[in-house]
């Protein structure tokens, strides 16, 4: 199988990174599934190919799962039989596996009598070699996704107990991953890499323990929060209380910076810090590093939209909605006819002519990853009699592809790593262009010694975990 066969996604008109999967999780409460639907709603930025629910009933594990959007999969009907007091919770973006109703999630296995299941956010870079060892042993795979390599390794030890086998087939885990676990005896289990690279947070919500990829979705469903899990951490929920284990955690922490860039929704507090205002902390020092004269500073919403707030109350210069999405676009839609010409940034987006026409504007951007879609919009905007387009991003240039579950191009596709700056202004139609520097994105994130907190690879190439590039990350044949 090639790298094509198994990446198959549908038509979007979005130049942009995407994540692996959102996660939730709630132990002993009787509107569990319920919850759960309203945490992945909550989620649902993380993820948008499948989403899919487990509960537990009479010692057993039932699920639902679909391809699409939460409220494409589960309407009223499915909670008539998706009843119990623990449920995990999974909305997907593959990164490992193809996208097929096979590989959505939660992933369930039944195993001497008992059931397990498991949702994971992030990959695993040693999944090829695991994978083929535990096949040498005998072992069966029903997917192509890393994520069912963990629950293998871990019946393969619940000879040494069940908390000595969920520290077994951790420690053998390479990568990124957050991961909730379900036990068919209601337990629910929350475990983090030794770097920490996703997000997962503890909250409770009248006595019931809850786990989410971010705080939105305790918002949503009124749970407090209590804290974010520590890498290498490994949480047992059950009806009678929570106990933490541990494997070692790695020698410097690598939290995933994009998360603040892009990922994360902006009303989410991770990593201590409140991404909303951290966004327009990136903006106020990208204004310091690269000012301009303009007549306004607008975004290409929603992404560059909290970058360019703080731009704009950094430089004094107006901000304004240059460009009006429209938000009842799906990811899918009817090609149109060659005649419609640039149909899909006009779906989107749609400049304000009498706004922009004859203005000198700066654009606040997150990212550039391919460029087409920047240079398409900017072409428009030219067209329309913009005078002048300063471009601005609230991170510093992409020229590294992401191994730990950001569906990142490969390094050729990646525009940075083939142009400097001067190139890609060029190409892009731009007047000027300034990334944010890597010192300037650490250190406006607010976090003490930022240097051995966040993953920076996909800006500097320094990967804190090995992996093979020989070895696709993307599906396991």
């Amino acid at each position: 199988m090639t790298i094509t066969d198994c990446t198959i996604k549908p038509y979007d008109i979005e130049d942009k990174p995407r994540e692996a999967c959102g996660l939730f999780g709630i132990c002993s409460h009787p509107e569990s599934a319920r919850l759960n639907y309203f945490g992945l709603y909550a989620l649902q930025h993380r993820g948008q190919e499948s989403a899919g629910i487990a509960v537990v009933q009479n010692n057993s594990i039932v699920s639902h799962k679909g391809m699409g959007l939460v409220s494409d999969v589960f309407d009223m009907s499915h909670f008539e039989h998706l009843h119990g007091d623990s449920a995990i919770g999974h909305v997907r973006y593959s990164t490992t596996g193809s996208s097929i109703l096979t590989n959505a999630q939660p992933f369930v296995v039944h195993h001497r009598q008992r059931s397990y299941a498991v949702a994971h956010n992030g990959n695993l870079v040693n999944a090829h070699g695991l994978k083929a060892e535990l096949e040498e042993a005998g072992s069966i795979f029903q997917t192509t996704m890393d994520s069912e390599v963990f629950l293998h390794l871990f019946v393969k030890n619940l000879v040494l107990g069940f908390e000595q086998a969920l520290i077994a087939a951790t420690s053998r885990l390479k990568g990124a991953f957050s991961l909730i676990v379900m036990t068919s005896r209601g337990e629910v289990i929350g475990i983090k890499d030794p770097h920490g690279f996703r997000p997962l947070c503890l909250g409770k919500l009248n006595g019931s323990y809850v786990l989410a990829s971010e705080t939105c979705a305790l918002d949503l469903v009124e749970a407090e929060f209590v804290r974010e899990l520590d890498p290498g951490e490994i949480v047992i929920i059950t009806q009678n209380g929570i106990k933490s284990l541990r494997i070692p955690p790695a020698s410097k922490r690598a939290f995933c910076i994009f998360e603040f860039i892009y990922f994360a929704r902006p009303d989410s507090t991770i990593y201590g810090k409140n991404v909303y205002l951290t966004r327009k902390a990136h903006g106020r020092r990208l204004a310091s590093e690269a000012p301009v004269d303009a007549d306004m500073v607008m975004p290409f919403p929603d992404s560059g939209t909290y970058a360019a707030l703080g731009y704009s109350e950094a430089s004094g210069i107006p901000f304004e909605m240059g460009m009006i999405r429209n938000h009842y676009v799906g990811r899918t839609f009817i090609q149109p006819t060659q005649s419609m010409r640039d149909f899909g940034v006009r779906v989107k987006l749609n400049p304000v002519k009498e706004l922009l026409t004859g203005k000198d504007v700066i654009i606040i951007e997150d990212s550039i990853i391919r460029g087409t879609t920047v240079r398409t919009r900017v072409k428009a905007l030219r067209e329309m009699g913009v005078k002048r387009v300063h471009l601005r991003v609230s991170g510093p240039a992409h020229r590294f592809p992401c191994h730990y579950g950001i569906d990142f191009s490969t390094k050729g596709e990646l525009i940075a790593s083939r142009m400097d700056v001067n190139q890609l202004r060029d190409f892009l139609g731009l007047d000027t262009l300034h990334y944010l520097t890597l010192s300037g994105l650490l250190s406006s994130t607010g976090v003490p010694d930022p240097e051995d907190h966040f993953c920076k690879a996909c800006f500097d190439g320094c990967y804190p975990v090995n992996f093979d590039e020989t070895v696709s990350k993307y599906c396991l044949e």
